[in-house]
């Protein structure tokens, strides 16, 4: 019985595996999975250089007011703007009592049938009180959140009032629930990336959603008699740091602001940690020069705190930079004392010493009083006892709408827009607008590419060589190409979701177009196959790389598309003085890439098969749980078109669509 196994490990050990890898890397030189982020960073540093240029520029009052008009104007379009105001109808729920504050629970709606939940911390002294809105970090609990009643409890002691509320995909306002009515994901930030798939879509973003969820809250509070509308606060920790951040840059009303454990700058966070939640990111704020410090630049010379740790994964040394630029600007104000900073021995979170200092803060700017106030140990209440809900989750309230669904009814708006958009334009104008919109250069405007060769793979009937194309994106391409003893005239570009070794493999895909006698070239698109990062996620793909090229203006699906192009060039002269016939193929998400190509490049491609790849971008936004789309998003497209548009463009002889899995 031994005997078979020690001969088949001989037959093994005599027949090594294929080496078809193409890159090569030297020593201190940056690893293959290292290079698309590198390239990107380097893209991202020369884009933030040429901000601080213009911010050193601000020599005036006047200069810096043009600065914050330019930036909140480019701030509001990104987001796509914001809907019309319409009536909160807000219900008080329920009260608890606390010592030295009670606690109001409510409910109202930021958009039609759209709920917030919200627990309302007030003072026990007289009012009109201040009030400050507090905005959760990425904790499943939302308001409930200890760190979050901490927050309120604090204030409301020291006589102001507190707003804390739920942001969409936490506390009771998840937007993905079971049958059970549980939600379907424990981790917060998963519900804000599934969310910002379809909206990336229709020109927006989560932080759309989050952003008019803050200014309604403003909205609730000022609505009160019992608080203030001139003595608006807002704070919150993490990503209620981010959203302090663009609410308070965005609505005048927030008269004083404490961003906790968020501010840094983008030059820091992407040597670091890198790109993070998807509200996070705003479509191509890096290339425009909108950074982090402009947050506060946007709402000089209103009283602004951030709050610090020094182990925060938020970089501390960012923070610095942050406040010192700020702080700069603040006293050609003549205001240099209305801005601070607070570091604190820690990690990310808001320690004892820092919810003093926020209290204080909003004490000096919003009551008048600036003396000392202790520290003091406050316990929270259970999670169940804060609900505003009879069953835990606005989305069981008769008839509520999630973020989905008003995506849904968006779309279905400019789904009318865009098909009378493309009765109307001629198709190359139609195109050319797509081709802007995915940032693409016209085919005679790319370089063409420079080819390494490196080495040959011999197989039964036909041959490997290996190449790597190096084009003007600074990121290179390795590809097999795969010859046959006799050649037809044709070839074939071959474009995977995965890279070029997916269907590589004998008796896979690409050896039987090769044992029909074609020649076939196939690619790593960058960021996959030799130049991925690591294993994509499920949900998400490659979305590190996704948002770091979104930061710069860049969708994955442009870049993918030029490297289409590039390569398509390149096959249609390899190794012929006279042009060939190129059959272009993409399999899976690499198809979205492959048909922008086709339909910009006509001439280049005689055809265009589409495997297993999304047909269309209007059904991911209904999608509850769009895994795996995100990648393939383009900021914006369904404003403009949608992918049966391309197809239409290309002569229906040339186009075929083999079904699959997305």
């Amino acid at each position: 019985m031994q005997l078979p196994s020690l001969l088949l490990a001989v037959v093994f050990a005599a027949a090594p595996a294929e080496d078809l890898q193409c890159l090569k890397t030297a020593a201190g030189a940056p690893q293959a999975s290292e290079l698309f982020y590198a390239r990107l960073q380097q893209e991202a540093y020369t884009a933030l250089d040429q901000r601080r240029d213009a911010y050193e520029e601000l020599k005036t009052p006047e200069q810096a007011v043009a600065y914050q008009k330019r930036l909140r104007g480019f701030f509001i379009d990104r987001l796509g703007g914001f809907p019309e105001k319409t009536p909160l109808n807000a219900q008080v729920v329920g009260t608890l009592p606390g010592e030295g504050y009670r606690i109001e629970k409510v409910i109202f709606e930021s958009q039609p049938k759209h709920h917030m939940t919200a627990t309302l911390y007030l003072p026990s002294g007289t009012p009109p009180y201040p009030g400050v809105l507090v905005s959760s970090g990425h904790s499943r609990p939302g308001k409930a959140a200890d760190y979050n009643q901490r927050f309120a409890i604090m204030l409301a002691k020291h006589g102001i009032a507190a707003l804390c509320y739920d942001p969409i995909g936490q506390g009771e306002r998840s937007q993905f629930l079971t049958a059970e009515g549980k939600p379907v994901f424990n981790s917060t930030t998963q519900e804000h990336f599934l969310i910002g798939v379809g909206s990336i879509l229709l020109g927006t973003n989560t932080a759309r959603y989050r952003a008019w969820d803050g200014m309604r809250a403003i909205d609730y509070l000022t609505s009160r008699g019992d608080i203030d509308p001139q003595r608006i606060g807002m704070t919150g920790c993490s990503g209620g740091g981010t959203l302090t951040s663009y609410v308070m840059a965005l609505d005048d009303r927030v008269a004083c602001a404490a961003p906790s454990c968020y501010l840094t700058t983008f030059r820091r966070l992407i040597e670091t940690i890198g790109p993070q939640d998807a509200e996070q990111n705003i479509f191509g704020q890096v290339a425009f020069g909108l950074d982090q410090p402009d947050y506060i630049l946007l709402r000089v010379p209103k009283p602004t705190l951030i709050s610090s740790t020094t182990g925060d994964f938020f970089d501390i040394q960012g923070a610095w930079d942050n406040y010192r630029q700020a702080k700069r600007i603040y006293g050609k104000f003549g205001f240099p004392e209305r801005v601070d900073l607070v570091e604190s021995e820690g990690g990310h979170g808001v320690p004892a010493t820092n919810l003093v200092a926020i209290t204080r803060w909003m004490r000096r700017w919003l009551l008048g009083k600036d003396e000392a106030i202790p520290a003091e140990e406050i316990a929270a209440r259970p999670e169940s006892e804060l609900l505003c809900t009879e069953k835990g989750q606005v989305l069981l309230l008769p008839g509520e709408r999630s973020v989905i669904d008003l995506n849904v009814e968006w779309e279905q708006r400019l789904a009318t827009e865009r098909r009378e958009y493309w009765q109307r334009t001629p198709t190359a104008d139609a195109l050319r607008a797509v081709r802007e919109a995915i940032g693409v250069r016209p085919l005679d405007q790319i370089p063409p590419p420079k080819m390494v060769e490196a080495g040959r793979v011999e197989r039964d009937g036909y041959h490997i060589d290996k190449l790597v194309l190096e084009t003007d994106s600074g990121v290179p391409l390795p590809g097999l190409t795969f010859h046959p003893a006799e050649p037809r005239a044709d070839a074939y570009l071959y474009l995977h979701e995965d890279g070029k070794l997916a269907d590589a493999a004998p008796g896979g895909p690409i050896e039987k177009l090769v044992q029909d006698r074609y020649v076939v070239v196939a690619i790593d698109l960058r960021g996959t196959g030799e130049t991925a990062t690591g294993k994509p996620n499920d949900l998400l793909g490659d979305w590190k790389n996704y948002y770091l090229a979104y930061l710069l203006g860049k969708p994955l699906v442009g870049l993918h598309t030029e490297d289409a192009l590039v390569a398509g060039n390149f096959v249609a002269y390899y190794k012929t003085k006279k042009p060939r016939r190129v059959h272009l193929v993409g399999v899976g998400r690499a198809g979205v890439a492959a048909l922008h190509a086709a339909a910009l490049a006509p001439d280049l491609f005689t055809s265009v098969t589409l495997r297993g790849t999304l047909e269309a971008w209007s059904p991911v936004v209904a999608q509850p749980v769009p895994a795996g789309q995100l990648t393939s998003t383009v900021q914006g497209a369904l404003r403009l078109y949608d992918l049966p548009d391309l197809v239409r463009t290309i002569d229906p002889t040339k186009v075929k669509i083999e079904r699959g899995e997305d």
